[in-house]
């Protein structure tokens, strides 16, 4: 990844690690998929799925509000947007890449890709930490997910001293628990990662 993208922090780190092994894994053709991701803060996930995953005219869609969960209450969330179009348009200027973006709450977002018959071989959940928010876009984004599709979850094991209601654990559980039956965990660590079954 280019260094001159506008990054203040790099929590995606531990990701490309765990994600070169899932591309082997994506059903459908290269260069004919969809990604999404549900939350993309200044775009290190997205570029990084741009620059390694997608091939030819491969599809991406970030969804975010743009304002911020309870963990980023002292951020400046518009100077966030702000970095994340500069970085889009500075892997636009390498790079053609069909990437699009909404600025809307993901469950508005997943209601209309539902709606659309919106189809998606990769799904990355990283928006809202609250366990209800998680729980919604997970349930919500599997309805999206094609059969043989990869689901990952960020931050499973995040916020250990916060609240439990105020973390993604305890929503991540309670949806693999309930959809045992239609997945196959990949992956446990600071992500969980799922495949839906065929």
């Amino acid at each position: 990844m280019s260094n001159d993208y506008e990054f203040t922090n790099n929590w995606f780190a531990h990701a490309p690690e765990v994600w070169t092994h899932l591309i082997p894994m994506l059903p459908g053709t290269p260069g004919e998929r969809s990604f999404l991701e549900i939350g993309s803060y200044e775009g290190r996930s997205a570029i990084w799925i741009a620059e390694n995953m997608m091939q030819g005219d491969d599809s991406l869609y970030s969804v975010d509000t743009w304002e911020g969960g309870e963990e980023h209450s002292a951020e400046d969330m518009d100077a966030v947007l702000q970095r994340f179009a500069r970085n889009k348009e500075k892997l636009e200027n390498r790079k053609n890449v069909n990437w699009r973006y909404t600025r809307e709450a993901s469950v508005d977002a997943l209601g209309e890709l539902f709606f659309i018959g919106s189809m998606f071989e990769f799904i990355y959940i990283d928006g809202s930490h609250q366990a209800k928010d998680v729980l919604t876009d997970a349930c919500m984004a599997w309805q999206v997910l094609t059969p043989g599709g990869i689901m990952v979850f960020d931050d499973y094991l995040w916020g250990d001293k916060r609240d439990v209601l105020h973390r993604p654990k305890l929503a991540i559980d309670a949806f693999v628990n309930i959809f045992a039956e239609d997945l196959t965990v990949l992956h446990v660590g600071n992500q969980l990662v799922v495949k839906r079954n065929q």
